[in-house]
């Protein structure tokens, strides 16, 4: 929607290709009829490949002013939530670079604070075979995803030094 009008279909798709994860009409939809309450976004009927009628959606005004508001607020608990940091990173290139920067700051304090417990832990408990197995694995992931955050922040400013150039 950000770079125009879309079908419903095509929308549920590019959100769940977003989201990692595949979306049900049930959660789709309804989402899509209270954003138009809210003139967040727009639909039209357009004519379809077999002469049915298909509903396109746009967004707004409003509900682009409202989007980036939202993805530019990232809480302590976005930044312990996978699902929220990847939603940013997916629209990444639509937001302003100090938006970008804060989400990656805060994304990567989060990270290490959690190997930081992980570590806390491994020092001060018997965890036995498989709960260090547990905790040496959480270790690895978080030093993955800091190396991501890294790479990340490589890219975007990249991307700002040919933009401002």
């Amino acid at each position: 929607m950000l770079n125009g009008p879309k079908y419903g279909y095509q929308l549920k798709r590019e959100a769940g290709l977003i989201m990692g994860q595949a979306l049900h009409n049930n959660l789709v939809y309804p989402t899509l009829r209270r954003f138009l309450e809210e003139g967040w976004v727009s639909k039209k009927a357009v004519p379809g490949d077999r002469g049915q009628t298909r509903q396109q959606y746009v967004l707004s005004a409003e509900g682009r002013r409202y989007l980036f508001e939202r993805l530019s607020e990232f809480s302590d608990t976005d930044a312990s939530s996978d699902e929220a940091f990847h939603l940013r990173v997916g629209l990444f290139a639509a937001l302003k670079p100090e938006i970008r920067e804060t989400i990656l700051a805060r994304r990567k304090d989060r990270l290490q604070n959690r190997d930081q417990h992980l570590a806390t832990l491994q020092a001060n408990l018997e965890l036995g075979k498989f709960g260090g197995e547990i905790v040496r694995h959480m270790r690895k992931q978080v030093e993955m995803d800091l190396d991501w955050v890294r790479h990340l922040r490589r890219i975007t400013k990249t991307m700002d030094d040919r933009r401002s150039s």
